[in-house]
C-alpha cells in the first residue's frame, strides 16, 4: 500500500523536532562542536527537503504528492527548513 501525504511528512516530524529544539537550546548538543551541530542540522534540512519534493513522476507512480499538496499541510516542515538554514548561517 503506498504512502499517504500525511504518512510521509510524519516520517519528518524527527527532524522538524530536532532543528527547533536546537534552534531554541532545548535540544541536548552536550560534547558536540559548533561544527557538529550545524552538521546535524544540516542532514535534518536535507532531509525535509527531500520528503518536500516527493512527487509522483507520472499517472502509474503511486508515490504520495506531497510537492503538490496544500501548503498548509507542510507548514512545520517548511518553516523547519527555513529555521534550520538561518541557524546554520547564524552559526557558522
Amino acid at each position: 500500500m503506498a504512502q499517504t501525504v500525511t504518512e510521509c511528512l510524519a516520517s519528518g516530524t524527527d527532524s522538524v523536532n530536532l532543528i527547533d529544539g536546537v534552534k531554541a537550546g532545548s535540544w541536548d548538543v552536550t560534547g558536540m562542536t559548533q561544527a557538529e551541530i550545524n552538521e546535524m542540522v544540516q542532514r535534518n534540512v536535507d532531509h525535509l527537503e527531500i520528503i518536500l519534493e516527493y512527487a509522483p513522476v507520472d499517472s502509474d507512480d503511486e508515490t504520495p504528492d506531497v510537492k503538490g499538496a496544500a501548503s498548509s499541510k507542510k507548514t512545520t516542515h517548511v518553516a523547519a527548513v527555513t529555521t534550520g538554514k538561518k541557524y546554520i548561517t547564524d552559526n557558522s
